[in-house]
This record gives structure tokens, sequence and C-alpha cells, in this order.
């Protein structure tokens, strides 16, 4: 199994998602409103925000665990539908998962997702 989180522009969330949608088998996605900066430390950002005298730009991280076939189809489909070839598109991580359990049912493993 992997974890697969994308940090991506917020006024690409919707697109991404449709797209998501569509992939069958898809578990889920988990999406929260982030802040942070880049090497660029968010100084030309038109969107940035100021905290505490450091500079911020928004964005939205997604999040979700899949079995390894299915990796290369989500990172593809964020990858295509968050690009707009501007410095600030974000990040996709493709990380291993140990263990996933269902709290519900207790499953465990690949059933668990």
């Amino acid at each position: 199994m992997k974890e697969i989180k994308a940090v991506i522009r917020p006024s690409k969330l919707l697109e991404v998602t449709e797209e998501l949608h569509r992939i069958d088998g898809l578990p889920g996605v988990t999406v929260s409103e982030i802040r942070g900066f880049g090497k660029g430390r968010a100084k030309n950002a038109k969107d940035k925000i100021v905290y505490e005298m450091v500079e911020f730009v928004p964005r939205v991280q997604l999040e979700v665990v899949v079995n390894d076939e299915m990796v290369d189809e989500v990172v593809n489909v964020i990858q295509k539908f968050s690009h707009t070839g501007n410095t600030g598109d974000g990040k996709i991580f493709v990380v291993n998962v140990e263990e996933t359990v269902k709290i519900r049912t207790n499953e465990r493993g690949k059933d668990a997702i």
C-alpha cells in the first residue's frame, strides 16, 4: 500500500477531485486546507498570507491510500489536472504504508482501505 500526498493550488481542487472520482476502486480522498512556502519563500506570490511577519501561500493537501497497482494512475491524474506550468504548482509525495486499520470493523491491510 502507498500513501499519496499532493500539495496543490486551491484553484485546481475541483478539476483534480472530479478526475479522481472517475477512477474505479479509488477508496477515498482526504482534503485539507494548508499554507506554507517553497524555495521562493512566497516573496513574489500574489496570493500570499502574512502571519507573524512570515509569508505563506495557501494550498490544498490531498491524501489517499491505495494499493500499489493504483499509484501510477492516481499520481498521473493529480499531476495532469493540477499542472499550470507556473512556479508553485505543488508537489506529490508517495510513501509506503506499513499498516492500515479500519476503526469501525477492525479490518487490516488491503481490506481496510
